[in-house]
């Protein structure tokens, strides 16, 4: 991998943390995911399941988790590999060994997937009970059988006289509180973006293209270890900019356009978030400042709301006031559409369609449960935007930020240009 050596520390306490929340006499397994094919003999590029690598650390395919809790005091934990040999080597590269799994993971027991079945009956007894895990995340549409699937279906097949257990509630738990290393994880994925964003302040001017913009981003990511853009990168030009997912990034910049990016560099597998809106003449125009000011007070304000104890639902009823606040200045709505508005139809969302935000971590939009209170080390993003069909254009703005015990949330992307001046200073200098 392009990343330096994580910790295995935290892997070691990732599954203390786990096997914790398991019953007595209980086993829980955990599968990479598969490498999906293009067609004829191509591949997409290999992505690990984010909960094996959340507990293990190790990138590869083909590879399983055991874990094992006799009783608060007993437990063990067992990883499968593929086992290496010299024509895989010759054609693909080198695979881990026992020792590199160790050193990557901190389990020193690691056998070949070959005998995976034999070692798995002799933990078995007629009392035990099966964890599987399954995709629940929120917002999760599967229409493709992954192998943790095939697995879950073979175990029942074969087990189907046992107790089986759900992984993922404990999971969504565990994941969305971050360790300090993953802190710093998600920190470095922000600092990579950071300077791909420096990099296009210069780059941006009319009759630039927009997939110009995402090459001089992922050249930059890239070359920081970063393996690519956390998710498919928004490079929205004009009226583009009103597109909340538009990944087309085809068109001219023209003059007079204000371009909103929402990129994000991964890292190690730890997602960044960031949205940034700039003019692409290097001056925004009175219009698109007064728009701008607003989204970035109630970006601002937003932050300072996300603290512990208050629900995901409580945060976006509150700053769904300050955004109509903001709007009844632009005199995009009225004090009667704040008097008529409902719980349902908010007066904003006419202009402000979508979330505020969202867990960032393993995935972009990352465990947690939504009905749970916030608590401290929840990293999130903030992300309110204006769009404006009628003028052609919208704003946006987004860091990552994590909440604090006693203080407002520690902004992951306080180095990240996003105060106007300082904007248009760095694209005409």
């Amino acid at each position: 991998m392009k990343y330096f050596p994580i910790d295995n520390s935290l892997f070691v306490i990732n599954r203390k943390k786990f096997i914790a929340k398991m019953k007595n006499n209980s086993i829980a397994f955990f599968n990479s995911n598969d490498k999906y094919p293009v067609s004829a003999d191509t591949t997409l590029p290999f992505e690990q399941h984010r909960d094996l690598f959340y507990l293990t650390g190790i990138n590869q395919e083909e590879t399983i988790l055991v874990l094992f809790k006799e009783n608060e005091k007993v437990s063990k934990q067992v990883v499968f590999l593929t086992k290496p040999n010299d024509l895989l080597t010759h054609w693909e590269g080198a695979r881990l060994n026992k020792k590199n799994a160790y050193s990557i993971s901190g389990i020193s027991e690691v056998y070949w997937l070959g005998e995976m079945e034999k070692i798995i009956e002799k933990l078995l007894n007629e009392n035990t009970s099966l964890y599987i895990n399954q995709n629940e995340h929120y917002r999760a549409k599967v229409e493709t059988e992954t192998r943790e699937d095939r697995f879950t279906n073979w175990l029942k097949n074969k087990y189907n006289f046992k107790n089986f257990e759900r992984s993922n509630p404990i999971l969504q738990k565990l994941r969305s509180v971050k360790h300090p290393i993953e802190l710093e994880l998600i920190q470095e994925a922000c600092n990579i973006t950071e300077k791909g964003f420096r990099r296009i302040l210069n780059f941006v001017k009319p009759g630039v293209w927009e997939y110009e913009i995402e090459a001089e981003f992922s050249y930059e990511f890239l070359k920081n270890r970063s393996r690519k853009f956390a998710y498919s990168p928004i490079i929205a030009s004009g009226v583009n900019s009103n597109i909340l997912h538009y990944i087309e990034n085809n068109n001219q910049c023209q003059d007079g356009d204000v371009l909103l990016l929402d990129v994000g560099a991964e890292y190690a597998n730890y997602s960044s978030d960031m949205t940034r809106t700039i003019p692409v003449s290097g001056k925004y125009s009175k219009r698109q400042k007064l728009v701008y000011n607003s989204v970035l007070h109630v970006k601002n304000e937003a932050t300072k709301l996300l603290r512990p104890g208050i629900l995901w639902k409580e945060h976006y009823d509150e700053v769904g006031k300050i955004m109509n606040s903001e709007l009844l200045k632009l005199g995009l709505i009225s004090k009667v559409d704040i008097h008529n508005q409902t719980k349902k139809n908010p007066a904003f969302k006419k202009y402000f369609t979508h979330g505020v935000s969202h867990h960032l971590g393993l995935d972009t939009h990352d465990y947690g449960d939504l009905n749970d209170p916030i608590e401290e080390n929840m990293v999130f993003t903030v992300e309110p935007g204006i769009y404006l069909q009628d003028e052609k254009f919208g704003i946006r703005l987004e860091d990552d930020v994590v909440v604090q015990k006693n203080s407002d949330p520690i902004n992951l992307m306080k180095n990240i240009p996003i105060e106007i001046d300082e904007i248009e200073d760095l694209m005409n200098t």
